[in-house]
């Protein structure tokens, strides 16, 4: 799926959804939480943002993720930063 496409439609949660089982349990989790708590409330931007993550290979994403690592994108560091966040209980 491309980064804007089709994120307004009825599956794209789904499909969002088989896209954040990654190789990493941890990186399942943090990546799964987002979905389930924000992306229905989430703009169209969050959202694209969110899918390019998951374009990211495994390693750079676990560097992102779990090691603190600067993306690329400055426009992505408030996505992770909120990925990062642990759930309010």
């Amino acid at each position: 799926m491309a980064a804007g496409s089709d994120l307004d439609e009825a599956g794209a949660r789904s499909r969002i959804g088989w896209r954040c089982r990654r190789g990493m349990q941890e990186l399942d989790l943090l990546l799964q939480r987002w979905l389930q708590a924000s992306f229905e409330t989430a703009s169209r931007a969050q959202r694209q943002r969110f899918v390019r993550l998951l374009e990211l290979p495994d390693p750079e994403l676990a560097r992102l993720l779990l090691h603190g690592g600067r993306p690329q994108e400055p426009e992505l560091e408030g996505l992770l930063q909120a990925l990062r966040q642990p759930p309010v209980r």
